[in-house]
């Protein structure tokens, strides 16, 4: 329901073009706009997606009475008074099965082979297709609101996790739930993961997503901890879904997968850096998936990992920025 009052021209909106985004100013021409636009998009997303068709008709209702709307001001978020039909414009297009070139990954993991996999994917997509903007996600430590703001974004999405009794990851489970409720139309899915005895998370991954209306691929499967063979396994498996999924031609040579290392399973072993920046003494360490420098001397607070804390000494748990 909404309100308009005629006298000055302002639209009471109610929920609509709202955003969960509190700012001590009030209007819109007041705060950073990439920020307030982001707010409105992942409201959107994450509430009004399985509505869009009655978005769409009943914006158009509205527009049909031409009125004029010198501002709107919903239930709650930013006031709308520098150019309030942005936002209306800003819907009718997310109505519209909207995407981008983009493609959202998100995993959850128990001994981080899921998570290599999702490295090595997104490695060998951006291979084929370096424009094709690539997020990828940690569901047991990233906002879940944002995960689903950035497939909302996507041309596709990729769903990995660890087996676990048969079953997906609990977390992984959650998200599925929430994407079928949310009903998103003309997106292409796939799913991944690693294995110990039996590779059922990943099958049932694929179900659920033929179940959300996905239009998906084959699956990629990796047995244990995967080595430098399974590696350029993902790597290939990501060349060939940045060319299934492509939304323009391709005009480039993707490196050979068979020139990665094949080194078993080292893939997320750490090596002592050796750069110009690093001499033969220094006790940084480096990520050889991600290629992230730990550095003794800074240490990582955010992970409780204090300055001065040698390699040795960092937690078994520990992570490099780039997996958080």
């Amino acid at each position: 329901m909404m309100t308009y009052m005629t006298e000055d021209a302002v639209l009471f909106s109610n929920d609509a073009f709202g955003q969960h985004y509190c700012d001590e100013r009030l209007f819109n021409d007041e705060v950073d706009q990439a920020e307030l636009f982001e707010q409105c998009l992942r409201y959107y997303s994450n509430i009004l997606t399985p509505f869009s068709p009655l978005v769409t008709a009943k914006i158009k209702e509205v527009l049909s009475f031409n009125l004029p709307v010198d501002m709107i001001a919903t239930s709650h978020g930013i006031v709308w008074r520098e150019n309030p039909v942005q936002i209306i414009e800003k819907y009718l297009e997310w109505a519209g099965d909207y995407q981008e070139d983009r493609i959202t990954i998100f995993y959850d993991t128990m001994s981080n082979n899921t998570r290599m996999m999702a490295d090595a994917i997104a490695q060998g997509i951006h291979e084929v297709d370096p424009g094709v903007a690539v997020k990828v996600f940690n569901v047991s430590r990233q906002d879940k609101n944002e995960i689903l703001a950035n497939v909302f974004r996507s041309k596709a999405v990729l769903v990995g996790s660890s087996t676990m009794n048969n079953v997906m990851m609990p977390k992984i489970a959650g998200m599925l739930e929430e994407i079928t409720g949310l009903r998103f139309k003309q997106k292409k899915a796939a799913a991944f993961g690693s294995y110990g005895w039996n590779g059922g998370a990943v099958d049932r991954i694929h179900s659920r997503l033929v179940d959300a209306g996905f239009e998906t691929t084959e699956s990629q499967k990796t047995k244990w901890r995967p080595d430098g063979k399974a590696l350029r396994e993902c790597r290939a498996y990501g060349q060939m879904l940045a060319k299934k999924w492509a939304l323009h031609e391709l005009n480039v040579t993707p490196m050979s997968v068979e020139s990665a290392p094949a080194e078993p399973l080292s893939a997320q072993v750490p090596e002592p850096a050796k750069t110009e920046a690093h001499g033969d003494d220094c006790q940084c360490m480096i990520c050889t998936v991600c290629n992230w420098v730990y550095d003794p001397a800074i240490g990582e607070p955010n992970q409780g990992v204090e300055p001065g804390t040698p390699w040795e000494q960092v937690p078994d748990h520990f992570l490099c920025l780039n997996a958080i």
